[in-house]
């Protein structure tokens, strides 16, 4: 059933032509998997310190002996100030606010607003994610222009904004009081700038449309994992739907057209780098929810997580003398640092939305929403920027987002019937 590694696997490693230029290397640092170790090395140079220090506030049973103007720093940051709550029953969200005598129209312009928003949102910042990677900027009739190769930049904007986003909001709005020990946060912190760095640096390999495929069928390796590590049960219609997701996916990587974009060539380094995306964005949402059984609510993990997203990338690119170089690439560029600014914002407001979303409507309406609109990207990816797709590879994409659509619907048929079972009787574990 699961037949995407094996499938993934077997694709030949193929990068000729203009578009997957970066495969050709001509050093070592043009090299992914080194930059990857560097950034890497930054990240250390400051887990490492950060991690003796709290060691060191614990041994000393900092808690109980401290005294001083930092105690309340280093006791956030360390200790944290409340016990975790064992009243959450969703570790990953709050509990939706239901409305309470709203008309039906009011409910539907909020729901359209909430889809156009997402929409907007994240078809935009898909469609700048592949400019920004795969195009050059400042190109004339005689000089070719230049690629923007530092996905860590863009990971480092992303986050800078989200930051600022959730701060101003937390600062705005009223929120729980908060109790988990700040360096938590840093855990999903490395992992989402890890995932991002992946997700950005996949596109100089392979495909967008390949890359939206590749993260809808997530639920295949995580359903692996937790039967192999976890020995948990799934239903029926969880094995029907990845095998689903398994067979369209196949069916979209093996398609072929005589007259193939070279764009649409999924080399080994795409997919190695986008097995390392779901394994840090599966790792980031894990953790997340663990720390949900803090009283904290989701603009605040926004909030705790982006703090230490800039910290490390800010610090990796100034070791690196990257920053300065991605500046001056800036001011050469203007139409890059337009589309920079607005890949963040994107992401910024597309998190509020979502967000607002589940809090409004619950996590069913988000998950179709999102997944219609995978495969709107597709389609628009399609449109500008001329991947090929062949009738096969059409019908892959349909059958790979029925299943997630069928998933979906089951889901929330069992959440339903789950309700009504008497006490002691659990349902099955689900993804």
């Amino acid at each position: 059933r699961f037949c995407l590694p094996l499938v993934l696997a077997s694709l030949p490693t193929m990068a000729t032509g203009e578009e997957i230029a970066p495969a050709l290397q001509d050093s070592w640092g043009d090299f992914w998997l080194f930059r990857f170790f560097v950034n890497a090395a930054g990240y250390a140079s400051i887990v490492v310190p950060g991690f003796l220090l709290i060691q060191y506030f614990k041994r000393r049973n900092y808690l109980e002996t401290g005294r001083g103007i930092c105690f309340p720093v280093i006791k956030s940051c360390v200790f944290g100030s409340e016990v975790k709550s064992v009243h959450q029953e969703d570790g990953s969200l709050p509990p939706r606010a239901e409305p309470t005598e709203s008309s039906t129209a009011r409910q539907v312009f909020k729901l359209l607003f909430c889809a156009a928003g997402l929409q907007a949102s994240y078809l935009t910042w898909g469609v700048l994610q592949e400019r920004v990677m795969t195009r050059t900027y400042g190109a004339t009739e005689t000089d070719p222009g230049e690629k923007f190769t530092d996905s860590q930049f863009l990971v480092f904007m992303n986050r800078i904004l989200a930051f600022t986003v959730a701060g101003l909001y937390c600062a705005l709005t009223k929120q729980p009081r908060h109790g988990a020990p700040m360096y938590k946060y840093s855990f999903a912190s490395l992992s989402n700038i890890l995932s991002s760095w992946c997700q950005y640096e996949a596109l100089k390999y392979i495909s967008f449309p390949t890359q939206v495929l590749a993260k809808a069928s997530k639920v295949i390796p995580v359903m692996m994992m937790g039967k192999l590590v976890s020995r948990k049960s799934y239903e029926y219609w969880e094995y029907l739907t990845a095998a689903l997701i398994s067979v369209g996916v196949s069916m979209f990587l093996l398609s072929s057209a005589p007259n193939r974009h070279v764009s649409t060539v999924t080399t080994f380094s795409g997919v190695v780098l986008l097995a390392g995306y779901i394994i840090f964005d599966s790792f980031t949402s894990n953790w997340q929810d663990a720390l949900f059984t803090y009283k904290m609510s989701p603009v605040q993990m926004m909030f705790g997580v982006n703090v230490f997203s800039c910290l490390f990338t800010v610090g990796s690119l100034l070791e690196q003398g990257a920053l300065l170089e991605s500046v001056r690439f800036m001011a050469r560029h203007s139409e890059f640092t337009a589309h920079a600014v607005l890949l963040s914002v994107c992401s910024a407001c597309g998190q509020l939305f979502i967000f607002y979303t589940i809090n409004q409507f619950g996590a069913a309406v988000f998950t179709i929403i999102m997944t219609l609109r995978q495969a709107f990207a597709i389609l628009l990816s399609c449109l500008i920027y001329g991947h090929t797709v062949t009738v096969v590879g059409g019908l892959g994409i349909a059958v790979v987002f029925m299943a997630l659509l069928l998933r979906v619907y089951a889901r929330s048929r069992m959440k339903k019937r789950s309700k009504k079972l008497p006490p002691g009787e659990a349902p099955v574990q689900k993804v």
